[in-house]
């Protein structure tokens, strides 16, 4: 990988920007969003939809894709890469996908965690088995940020929560400790919020599990505000679509919690799958991605989108507008940086957009990334799958802090 270290020479920015006068690092390249406005062939919804492979601008190759991760689709995404971004493979497995959701970081220990996939035939999650927690050190992953691929290098660890939490999706940093979203497990493990000991024994607490004696359907995300502290989480059902949670009692929502009065509101709903949920630096806004598109297989007309709404000085939400729809696949785990520019984890990666909806550029997996989390310091830690990923920019995280 030697030849990716040499820094790239002049080729068009878009924005009429020229690399002349901004130097792209070595592991970034420009896309041209010119030179794919206007194709010889529109493929047909047939040919190319949503859950085709990740979209491959006009002149360039998977490969050469996958070589330089950093796409810069507006030069405004050079100031967040920095100029010396870096990105490794951490770890990988042949089939089991336990590098999925619920990226958080734990500041006193400098660890991430992370969940395996629920539901997933290779990870054999669901019904029977649930899904696993796991955490590396950041320690070992900042040892070996310089080298391309250091699987072997970094030890994954399973992390036993006790009780143990049934399918955990979604996770947060909540008063020292982790916030955990669980989808729930058959009829009898009703979803619900966990607490969990970040250290031995992984002793668990539930928060909350239900809504007036209600089961929820399947808890997927979960966020805490900046200013009010209040707990909000999404509920959509892929529990169900996954066969291992009944028919839903409720339609998917989005919630808060106050853990002060035990007060459980709707915050939103008219969503087909809320999923990933943040909120701006300050909390002046929210996003929520809506998966809909894969609600019963895959549905071409439903959404592919992140929604923003306007919080309000009470905590509720008005003025839903359209943030952005995704190119490849779905927006799953949504997170801002300090400066309110909107990141998503999406069908070929992490996508990055200004807080206009602008879409400055991409993080380049090549593959579904679900969930990811800033983790101090510029450092993301990126699940793929059956790859884990990370990577250092100049941008911070917008996180609330774990004290609170």
């Amino acid at each position: 990988m030697a030849s990716l270290r040499s820094f790239a020479a002049a080729a068009l920015l878009v924005n009429g920007v020229h690399a002349g006068k901004r130097t792209l690092p070595a592991l970034a390249q420009a896309i041209n969003q010119k030179s794919f406005n206007v194709l010889a062939t529109v493929p047909t919804a047939e040919e190319y939809n949503a859950s085709s492979a990740p979209w491959i601008p006009q002149n360039f190759t998977s490969q050469g894709l996958l070589e330089k991760p950093f796409h810069v689709y507006d030069d405004a995404f050079l100031d967040i890469l920095g100029p010396n971004p870096t990105f490794t493979i951490l770890a990988q497995t042949p089939k089991d996908p336990i590098f999925h959701e619920a990226v958080v970081w734990y500041k006193p220990n400098d660890e991430a965690f992370f969940v395996q996939n629920a539901g997933n035939a290779d990870a054999g999650t669901g019904l029977n088995k649930s899904a696993a927690i796991f955490k590396i050190s950041l320690k070992q992953a900042d040892a070996v940020k310089g080298s391309w691929n250091a699987t072997g290098k970094v030890t994954v660890t399973q992390v036993p929560s006790n009780p143990e939490i049934p399918n955990p999706n979604g996770a947060t940093q909540y008063k020292g400790q982790l916030l955990f979203a669980a989808e729930g497990q058959g009829p009898n493990k009703a979803p619900a919020l966990y607490v969990m000991n970040p250290v031995v024994p992984y002793n668990t607490t539930v928060l909350l599990n239900n809504y007036f004696g209600r089961q929820f359907n399947s808890l997927n995300d979960i966020t805490v505000h900046p200013k009010n502290l209040d707990i909000y989480f999404t509920d959509p059902t892929y529990g169900e679509s996954n066969n291992f949670r009944p028919a839903p009692g409720l339609q998917n929502q989005v919630y808060r919690y106050n853990d002060k009065t035990g007060a459980v509101t709707v915050a939103a709903d008219g969503f087909a799958m809320p999923n990933g949920i943040a909120f701006s630096p300050g909390g002046k806004y929210v996003y929520i991605t809506d998966t809909g598109i894969w609600r019963h297989g895959l549905e071409l007309t439903l959404p592919s989108s992140i929604y923003r709404y306007t919080v309000q000085d009470d905590g509720t939400f008005e003025n839903r507008k359209t943030f952005a729809f995704i190119d490849t696949n779905i927006p799953d785990g949504v997170h801002c940086d300090s400066k309110g520019n909107v990141y998503a984890g999406v069908g070929d990666g992490v996508h990055v957009w200004n807080p206009s909806g602008t879409l400055l550029g991409k993080i380049y997996t090549g593959r579904t990334s679900a969930n990811f989390q800033f983790v101090g310091g510029g450092r993301v830690v990126i699940g793929g799958e059956t790859q884990l990923f990370y990577a250092t920019l100049a941008a911070e995280g917008n996180l609330v802090d774990s004290q609170l």
